[in-house]
């Protein structure tokens, strides 16, 4: 009998997958890199989409847009509409876009003529292929652009230098070996025809490391300046930052000297209006709806400059450079360049932090104030109301008196007509002498039912 533990059973798993596990699976290897072969040529586009007036979705459907309209033009079949990768060889030319959170990445590639000299397939780049419409259309949106020359050529150092010297306008000149088999040459600049130029040196790289390298040298030039958007908007909110640090200056100054120049005690204060404090109270309100206004402008791009940082810094790692005598490597230019100005961005995100904290405090210190005033005048006034509650009272107490007084004056009288009548009836009393007994016995009794109607009141 055949041995079924050892044989395997086919299972289908389309039934059994989590929902995730297929696309998570696949992003892992959703971002290939071109395979370049030197010597080749690379135009690089990275086209920034993202505009805070309009929701994401609507980004993403202007990228879908500019790639389908590049595809139509040559005749090709655009991506799903919910591609974030698409590559394609159109012949004399081949493409590979990305889309990315903020912008979208076009890398062209072609293949030149081993001969060609360098300052040539600069002039030659693929881009040359691309319709003029098409380029037109993404006026106002070009982030990075860029042009790379992978050249294999063993010219001796003397002749590379001096084609290096032609296809550079800049005056410092940054190169490394990289991947202990190619080198990296740059000056960073923007050159006279709107590109920057990178020229990669295939001096023994193994398989496929010119694509990879290719691709970490564009990274490293588009996260650069992705991550140098962060520098305007710090820029910019140094001077309101400057302006709210002041005016929380004043008016914690103005706290204090209303305390020092008040001749009062606090309780004889506190009698007085809180006028001054409210008027405090609503300036530092102001002040944080300012701060909290620059944080919301300004959080998100500082984020991402962070985060686009970050991946500069694991892209260098990744080249791992060897220093070339006399040039600065690529680590060392982003160092002196862009590290002072990723520093300002976080100094002033850390600013922004640190004012809206003091303002806070500022502003629960003044809301205390203003609390121990409103007691101690809501105290004064419960004292009031108490002085007046016993004047009422006295006064109730001087009137009550007087009910007894006239009550007892009514009712004598009414008891001196009783008596009247009887004696004209024949009966021998004297007025004079029963009403003038009448009337501390009339008063104590009235005295007496207008204290117990009190006291049954009072027991209710």
């Amino acid at each position: 009998m055949p041995n079924l533990a050892a044989t395997p059973i086919p299972i289908r798993t389309s039934n059994l997958n989590h929902a995730l596990r297929v696309p998570l699976a696949a992003e892992v290897h959703s971002r290939p890199f071109l395979r370049l072969n030197a010597p080749e040529s690379v135009s690089h586009l990275a086209v920034y989409c993202r505009d805070g007036a309009e929701p994401r979705g609507a980004n993403l459907a202007g990228r879908q847009a500019m790639l389908a309209a590049l595809c139509q033009h040559f005749g090709v079949a655009a991506p799903h509409v919910d591609a974030k990768y698409f590559y394609h060889d159109f012949g004399r030319f081949r493409l590979k876009w990305e889309c990315h959170t903020e912008f979208a990445t076009y890398t062209f590639a072609e293949p030149h003529d081993p001969s060609t000299p360098l300052s040539e397939a600069f002039a030659r780049a693929p881009l040359m292929h691309i319709p003029q419409d098409w380029l037109a259309s993404l006026q106002g949106k070009i982030m990075v652009a860029a042009h790379v020359v992978l050249d294999k050529r063993g010219a001796p150092a003397e002749e590379f230098a001096q084609d290096l010297q032609r296809v550079f306008e800049g005056c410092l000149l940054v190169g490394s070996q990289v991947l202990q088999g190619g080198e990296v040459w740059t000056d960073f600049l923007i050159q006279s025809d709107g590109f920057s130029r990178f020229v990669v040196r295939d001096a023994g790289l193994r398989e496929q490391q010119a694509g990879s390298l290719v691709q970490r040298v564009l990274e490293i030039e588009t996260y650069r300046m992705m991550a140098l958007l962060g520098l305007p908007y710090a820029q910019s909110a140094a001077p309101a930052l400057n302006a709210v640090e002041e005016e929380l200056a004043t008016l914690t100054a103005t706290m204090v000297d209303i305390d020092d120049t008040s001749a009062n005690t606090f309780a004889e204060r506190s009698a007085q209006d809180a006028d001054p404090e409210q008027a405090l109270l609503g300036h530092i309100t102001r002040l944080a709806a300012r701060v909290e206004k620059l944080s919301l402008d300004n959080n998100y791009r500082f984020s991402a400059s962070q985060a686009y940082f970050r991946l500069v810094h694991a892209r260098i790692e990744e080249l791992r450079e060897t220093r070339i005598e006399g040039i600065p490597t690529v680590g060392e230019f982003m160092e002196r360049r862009l590290t002072p100005a990723m520093n300002t961005c976080a100094a002033i995100a850390g600013r922004q932090e640190a004012l809206a904290r003091r303002i806070a405090h500022t502003n629960d210190l003044l809301r205390t104030r203003v609390g121990i005033i409103q007691e101690h005048q809501n105290r004064r006034i419960l004292q009031s109301m108490n002085r007046r509650a016993a004047q009422q009272l006295r006064l109730q107490q001087a009137v009550e008196g007087l009910s007894v007084v006239a009550i007892s004056y009514y009712m004598v009288g009414l008891l001196s007509y009783a008596a009247k009548a009887v004696k004209a009836a024949g009966m021998p009393i004297n007025v004079e002498v029963a009403t003038g007994l009448m009337v501390p016995l009339v008063a104590a009794g009235v005295w007496l039912a207008l204290r117990r109607l009190h006291k049954s009141m009072h027991s209710d």
